[in-house]
């Protein structure tokens, strides 16, 4: 498939009967320049395993089937759907799968491909208002996964790769880094995409490592989720609710924190010294 500009896009996609959906986030990459700096960056090896979750018209697609890739296509749309197998006749590349990413067994699929001692990459553009909840399903996934890179909103991305202080920063900031080191590789303006959004977006590349430890993960998340709920009060004020002040305030001095801290000024190591001195002390 070429590389389209909007107005051809347009004509393929309504000579096959199709608009895109914006309940589902359909807005649909069609920049040759960005779709081959995601594959450089991505530093795809010859039949390497690559998850793409939302291939829509497929033109990623082709890029990583150029690239030599085996590529796992999960998408949910079937009237898109239909018109991927025209990538790849020969049936050798590309292994597609008509399902949503939220019900679809990953991990089971990629075992199945994957050799053994090896990882697989994600490659997507993520539909916006799915962004969350399908990192939270594939970021503890870092024993089958080295690298995950992804299109999301500019601000979102500047969120994700935010440091401890500034404004952006946030509990899903801290549960990247929990499982990542996520970096901020490019912008992508909104007319790169048919139809354009209203908002930039940006590529941002989690390069996975083995999991921090902690005592509870579901409880460390629930921790950091209730420090950021009111992130403008001091942490021993956020978390009253879950551990007695006079506690947070003998923990904190013990590790010589300043009582007077607030959450966005935290590093993740931070959190997780607090968190395993408050934890047997929880007020359920």
């Amino acid at each position: 498939m070429p590389l389209y500009r909007p107005s051809e896009l347009k004509e393929f996609l309504i000579l096959n009967g199709i608009n895109p959906k914006k309940a589902l986030s359909q807005n649909f990459l069609i920049d040759g320049n960005v779709l081959k700096k995601i594959v450089d960056i991505s530093k795809i090896e010859k039949n390497e395993i690559i998850l793409e979750i939302g291939p829509g018209p497929g033109a990623l697609t082709e890029q990583l089937i150029e690239a030599k890739a085996q590529i796992i296509a999960v998408e949910k749309d079937e009237e898109l759907f239909r018109l991927l197998p025209r990538l790849d006749e020969s049936n050798k590349q590309l292994h597609l799968f008509n399902d949503d990413i939220m019900r679809f067994p990953i991990e089971k699929t990629l075992l199945s491909f994957l050799q053994k001692d090896k990882k697989a990459k994600v490659i997507a553009n993520l539909p916006y208002h799915l962004t969350t909840p399908i990192l939270e399903k594939i970021m503890p996934m870092n024993h089958i996964f080295s690298k995950i890179i992804v299109m999301v909103q500019d601000e979102v991305a500047r969120r994700f790769v935010a440091q401890p202080g500034s404004p952006e920063y946030g509990s899903f900031t801290v549960f990247l880094n929990y499982y990542s080191n996520p970096h901020y590789a490019f912008q992508v303006k909104r007319n790169s995409f048919f139809p354009a959004p209203k908002v930039d977006s940006a590529i941002v590349v989690l390069d996975l490592h083995p999991s921090l430890k902690v005592s509870d993960e579901h409880k460390f998340f629930e921790f950091t989720r209730r420090a950021f709920q009111t992130r403008r009060k001091m942490l021993k004020k956020s978390l009253s609710e879950l551990y007695p002040k006079e506690l947070i305030t003998k923990v904190l001095g013990d590790l010589s924190i300043n009582p007077l801290i607030r959450p966005e000024e935290l590093s993740i190591h931070s959190f997780i010294e607090i968190f395993e001195l408050l934890y047997p002390h929880r007020i359920d």
